[in-house]
């Protein structure tokens, strides 16, 4: 009798054990959108809830890649940042607390090895390029919502303040062009990626803002172009220039 209580006992220790194992990291994975109470508490587990040896969530472990993937997915943003239908304070006010959890999701997988390589290169990015797709829209809202409520949309006053949120918004950008300066420390994927957000997130910027001040990224962009040994990141960046340039041209002609 006392071999089979010990034996239960045992087979209940284990199933706990199993339990509390598996229950270690939670997520809402179930959810079909995170809101920003969902992204406070992922990125609050992943900067502190994981520890010091233990290896993050990553695109390449296919146990933990819906994690990745659920976080950096734009559509939890976009499903209200979009949805014309809500107001617009509402909306500007969500941008702004997605932003705030961007600004913290940053840190989780900036990691280096003792080579200096970046242990987490591909999911670095894929939160990077999520925070570029995230400021297009709340920089745009928080715009709309200066001229909505200003009594002369056409003030001097109101384009100062616009212009100066259109530099912040170019110069957050230039933060992405920044990585180049790291290049070796990306693995050959990560260096791919990394020109993918290019191609994808710069055209976007340059073609809402025609506009703006873009020598501050052309100029930025010729520095990487000589610093990068990258073929897919050159690459990027010269077409970049070339859309730039293209614009300018574009302008003088009609100008003239």
């Amino acid at each position: 009798m006392f071999k089979i209580k010990g034996a239960l006992l045992l087979l209940t220790l284990l199933i706990i054990s199993s339990c509390e194992e598996k229950m270690e990291h939670e997520f809402p994975i179930e959810k079909r959108y995170w809101d920003t109470k969902d992204y406070h508490s992922a990125v609050l587990e992943l900067r502190y809830g994981y520890k010091q040896d233990e290896k993050l969530p990553t695109l390449d472990d296919p146990t933990t890649r819906v994690i990745v993937e659920k976080l950096t997915d734009q559509q939890n943003f976009k499903v209200v940042l979009d949805d014309t239908e809500l107001g617009g304070k509402h909306r500007n006010k969500v941008g702004q607390d997605f932003f705030e959890e961007y600004r913290s999701m940053s840190q989780i997988y900036t990691a280096r090895d003792r080579k200096d390589n970046y242990l987490y290169d591909e999911e670095m990015l894929a939160v990077e390029q999520f925070g570029l797709g995230l400021q297009l829209r709340y920089f745009k809202l928080g715009n709309d919502q200066v001229k909505k409520q200003a009594d002369d949309p056409k003030s001097a006053s109101v384009k100062h303040t616009i212009s100066n949120n259109i530099n912040v918004l170019i110069g957050n950008y230039l933060l992405y062009l920044d990585k180049i300066n790291n290049e070796a420390a990306f693995s050959t994927a990560g260096k791919d990626k990394l020109a993918t957000g290019i191609n994808t997130y710069f055209p976007l910027l340059i073609n809402t803002y025609p506009d703006a001040n873009l020598n501050r990224i052309k100029n930025k962009a010729e520095l990487m172009l000589k610093k990068s040994e990258s073929t897919p990141i050159k690459n990027s960046l010269e077409e970049i220039i070339n859309l730039i340039d293209s614009k300018q041209i574009k302008d003088q002609e009609e100008y003239q």
